[in-house]
């Protein structure tokens, strides 16, 4: 299923969450609202280092980033791996994926619709809602 978010859409694998999709486009569109920071869906992680990821992305909260290299340590891998992993979310703004960037604050890659484009989006969306910058120094340049 696709879900509208800030001027775009993402994909969404709705069979890994127990709830319906008018459920889960209605807690997309409050945390677009401002009116929700984490959703409350019971997400299925997939198996492995997928799921594993996952886990750790759904940990960080609202308006914070974590480094590809912070959840590599946490989860003893490397942060290759991670970005792969990260690639493979089917939960894109339910499972914050947006929310992993490069070590030195660049966003690297975002999988889900747009791409940068929309991380970043996501990002400054985020740092507005809870009204601190939690990130400094986004990139002017798109890898």
């Amino acid at each position: 299923m696709n879900v509208a978010l800030l001027d775009t859409e993402l994909e969404f694998d709705e069979s890994v969450v127990a709830e319906s999709p008018a459920e889960i486009r209605d807690q997309v569109q409050e945390y677009e609202r401002g009116d929700r920071r984490t959703f409350d869906l019971d997400v299925t992680y997939l198996d492995g280092l997928t799921g594993d990821v996952m886990a750790a992305m759904v940990a960080i909260p609202y308006g914070e980033t974590r480094t590809y290299g912070d959840l590599a340590a946490d989860l003893d891998t490397s942060p290759v791996a991670v970005g792969q992993a990260c690639g493979r979310n089917p939960a894109p703004i339910v499972v914050p994926c947006h929310r992993v960037v490069g070590s030195d604050g660049a966003l690297t890659g975002y999988s889900a619709a747009d791409g940068v484009v929309t991380k970043r989006r996501l990002l400054e969306f985020e740092a507005r809602e809870s009204g601190r910058a939690v990130q400094t120094e986004l990139p002017v340049e798109f890898e």
